[in-house]
């Protein structure tokens, strides 16, 4: 739909009708979004792509925010629906789990591959994008350890993370892995490295990733 500029809007929180959340709310010219992804400002391309696939070669109603330290995608949503609206409530858990088997994968291979250092680096890397985009539950180093190590399918204290924390996840770990790597292998056969979670998790999972941008990286 629109580029925007800070002072063009309106933002501000609400309560989530399910969860104790604030969701991030948008308003402009009387509609309502909702956050759906953030991008650092020296990567502004790639946030105006993603939000062109969403709004051209998807269909949906989106505006691109356009701020000095970063680029924001926001959705179009109906408040007085957004119980329903928020489908994505009721899957956010295993979701999540699924963004964790991901990352996990991802860092074994590297301390597999390349070793302790780099494993270690990688960490710190992955510790440094949940700091600057504000992960609940993930900024400090033992959170960060423990999110590397803990069984997400048996642990039912996931960190409580929005839609647009696992797609800030899913494209830093693409990037990072391509960057470690050289190559992205390591994000191909992706529902294989979900064959633990239950069938109909890791079914909605590979929807959810393949109606978003990011089915074009992860498959």
């Amino acid at each position: 739909m629109f580029i925007l500029k800070r002072q063009d809007v309106e933002i501000s929180s609400m309560q989530h009708p399910k969860r104790e959340q604030q969701i991030p709310i948008l308003s402009y010219q009387g509609q309502t979004f909702r956050l759906i992804s953030v991008f650092p400002a020296d990567r502004s391309e790639e946030a105006k792509a993603f939000w062109r696939d969403l709004t051209d070669n998807r269909g949906k109603a989106c505006v691109l925010l356009e701020e000095p330290d970063r680029y924001s995608v926001w959705g179009r949503i109906r408040i007085e629906q957004l119980g329903n609206d928020m489908g994505l409530d009721v899957k956010i858990v295993p979701y999540t789990q699924a963004c964790l088997l991901l990352l996990q994968t991802v860092f074994a291979e590297i301390e597999d591959l390349l070793g302790q250092r780099q494993a270690g680096l990688f960490q710190k890397d992955i510790g440094e994008i949940f700091h600057q985009w504000h992960f609940p539950q993930a900024e400090s180093p033992e959170a960060v350890k423990h999110l590397l190590t803990l069984d997400p399918l048996n642990n039912l204290q996931v960190p409580p993370w929005q839609e647009h924390h696992l797609i800030a996840l899913l494209q830093e770990l693409y990037r990072l892995g391509k960057g470690y790597f050289g190559n992205t292998n390591f994000a191909e056969g992706v529902s294989d490295i979900l064959q633990d979670m239950p069938p109909s998790d890791r079914t909605h999972f590979m929807e959810w990733l393949k109606s978003s941008p990011l089915g074009k990286l992860w498959r």
